[in-house]
């Protein structure tokens, strides 16, 4: 019974350099980058390595600092037969569900582009970046 109810801990194993905000090495708040506010709702607070830029992955936080999703930015144009986005990571961890929607553009990536949310958190947990 013990063992039964710490498998959801052991299912979400995040790496400790990134399971809390700020995470560790060449990640930057994008905030500090681009003129985005440091919490986005619905999103949360993002960070990236900006040598990855504009794909990512772009870690997303909730206003704990506990790391809820990893998000992708593809653009549109790059969604075609001669393009492949291969081995796309999870740098935290399992992922519970994902959702895949489009942008018509922001600072930062300002190009049509198309979220991947690997969400790491059960949907019922979205609500922690809701607002």
């Amino acid at each position: 019974m013990l063992l039964a109810g710490s498998l959801p801990a052991l299912a979400h194993d995040v790496p400790a350099a990134i399971a809390k905000s700020p995470p560790a090495g060449e990640f930057k708040a994008v905030s500090t980058l681009v003129k985005l506010p440091d919490f986005l709702p619905g999103m949360g607070q993002l960070f990236v390595d900006p040598a990855t830029l504009p794909a990512g992955p772009f870690l997303a936080y909730d206003h704990d600092g506990a790391l809820v999703s990893t998000i992708y930015m593809l653009p549109i144009k790059d969604l075609n037969p001669d393009k492949r986005f291969e081995d796309l990571a999870a740098p935290g961890g399992n992922v519970d569900h994902v959702d895949v929607y489009f942008n018509a553009g922001h600072p930062g990536v300002e190009e049509p582009h198309v979220h991947v949310v690997l969400w790491h958190v059960p949907v019922a947990d979205e609500a922690r970046v809701a607002e």
